[in-house]
């Protein structure tokens, strides 16, 4: 079974919202793209070399598949950029796009029922980054195993966040964290069932 694993870069007020340059995604007016550029050192550097060290496979929704695509096969001397360009992208998108990043596979239809079957299948885990929209879908229907949350020290003020309405309640375990030298909070999880509530009343 394969286990689907989540890498995001957030604002401390929540903000998923193209984290890597001006430009990235200006949908809703979004006018502070590149936020965390500036905050990037070799705590980082280590962090996601160490999470893309091992076989993956990417889950991408269109509009992050289409940023990829237009950098990583040109950039073939960066860190990271022969795994990525080596992965098998599986792309949701309701219309029927020409992926000629490849190897491709168009995930269309009942989404979450074919991702529910790639999970099912043998093969390497399946990485998800950005992909506001997808990630809301993972959410909905319980089907991440894993969160790389990235907590930057800045606040952006409105943008599309990561756990947005809708998202539903559950549990998490931190099971690691660690801190970059310029503030940035790496923290990953796990779901850890239903959520718990409780009182600091005393009780009667």
């Amino acid at each position: 079974m394969r286990e689907i694993i989540v890498t995001t870069f957030v604002t401390l007020d929540g903000v998923m919202q193209a984290p890597g340059g001006p430009g990235e995604d200006d949908s809703g007016g979004f006018a502070h793209g590149g936020w965390s550029v500036n905050y990037w050192d070799a705590t980082m550097n280590e962090t996601i070399a160490a999470i893309m060290g091992k076989p993956f496979d990417l889950l991408l929704g269109r509009r992050t598949y289409d940023i990829f695509a237009s950098f990583w096969p040109n950039a073939a001397d960066a860190p990271g950029a022969k795994e990525l360009n080596a992965a098998t992208k599986y792309v949701v998108s309701a219309s029927h796009p020409a992926l000629t990043w490849g190897p491709a596979v168009l995930v269309e239809g009942d989404v979450p029922a074919r991702i529910a079957g790639l999970k099912g299948e043998a093969g390497p885990e399946l990485q998800v980054h950005g992909s506001g929209n997808l990630i809301q879908t993972l959410l909905r229907h319980g089907l991440v195993d894993r969160f790389y949350v990235w907590v930057f020290p800045v606040l952006v003020g409105s943008g599309k966040r990561l756990f947005a309405d809708g998202t539903a309640p559950a549990g998490l375990k931190l099971t690691s964290s660690t801190v970059s030298t310029t503030g940035v909070v790496i923290g990953t999880y796990e779901p850890a069932g239903a959520l718990k509530t409780g009182s600091f009343a005393p009780a009667a």
